[in-house]
Order: structure tokens, then sequence, then C-alpha cells
């Protein structure tokens, strides 16, 4: 692994060296955590890319299918999340902005899936890098495997931008 700490956020890489020995499935994730201070979650706007919701059964393990999801870039307001998503791009931006900060996880590489949770009742979200689905190591469903002497990169980047006007904001909008 390697971290990458800048006074505006943080990259992450990790990278998997398969030995001599057989192939070795990837299924790993990471869980940032934001929050924005004084703030209500209700004045939150999340933005996330248009992707493929993974349809889960009873216990919450995806069952396979997916359905589609479109570009949300909306107040967060009353709307909770606790979704896992397969991505249709390879690299995925999911923003939170509040007040004058805009938090953002951008997956760049390695990373097909992704979780995002934000229940209704708390003042935090994750955006959560995944290789593969919940339960893909007894599934098999989206598990990758790195053939033996073979490696496998994954890397994530977390920005806060603290200087955001709300007319920029508006003018990428």
């Amino acid at each position: 692994m390697a971290a990458t700490l800048r006074p505006d956020g943080l990259t992450l890489e990790t990278t998997l060296i398969a030995s001599s020995e057989g192939p070795v499935p990837v299924s790993f994730g990471y869980h940032p955590y934001f929050g924005l201070p004084d703030l209500p979650r209700t004045h939150w706007r999340l933005e996330l890319p248009a992707m493929k919701r993974l349809v889960l059964d009873q216990r919450g393990i995806p069952t396979g299918a997916e359905e589609s999801f479109g570009r949300f870039d909306a107040e967060l307001s009353d709307v909770g999340f606790d979704d896992g998503f397969a991505l249709m791009e390879e690299r995925a931006l999911f923003s939170v902005t509040g007040g004058d900060r805009r938090i953002t996880v951008e997956l760049l590489a390695g990373y097909p899936y992704a979780q995002v949770f934000a229940p209704k009742d708390k003042d935090y979200i994750a955006f959560e890098p995944m290789t593969a689905p919940t339960s893909a190591l007894t599934s098999g469903r989206g598990l990758r495997l790195v053939k033996a002497g073979e490696k496998f990169r994954a890397v994530f980047e977390s920005c806060i931008d603290a200087s955001e006007s709300e007319s920029e904001r508006e003018a990428r909008r």
C-alpha cells in the first residue's frame, strides 16, 4: 500500500502481487466516511454517477441482477442510501457539497464496484471503493483472479475543496 497525503486530500494505492503458487482472488474495499460540520445532512448536495444498482436478496447479498441507476445530483434531504453499485466507467467521481466544502472520492483504477452508505438519521456519508461486490468470495460473481506472478493495482483519491463558492458550484452544474 502507498498512501500519499496532501493538504487537500489523500491518494491510496494498493498493489497485490500474486505468488507463484497460483491465482489470488481480489476482493477488498475501503470505507471512507465524511461529514460536513455545522450543516445538517438535509442540506448536503450529493452527486453520484450513473451506475447499475446491485439487487439484493433478503439477507442483503447481491443476487447477480442489476438495475439502472441514473446520475444523482440533488440535495440529500431525507434520502437514505445503503446500496452497492457496479460502475459503468473505469473512473468514477462521488461527491458531497455543503457550505463552503466539497468532498470528493474518485475511483481511478481497479474499483469496478462501490457502496454508498448514508443513513437517514446520521450526519455522515461513506463512498466506498470496492474491487468486487459483497460476498464475491462465496458467490464468485464479479470476482477477479490475479494469475501467479502477476500484479493487480487499485487506486482511489479523496479530496476536500474548502474554497469552492456557490457560484462556482452552479457554473459546474
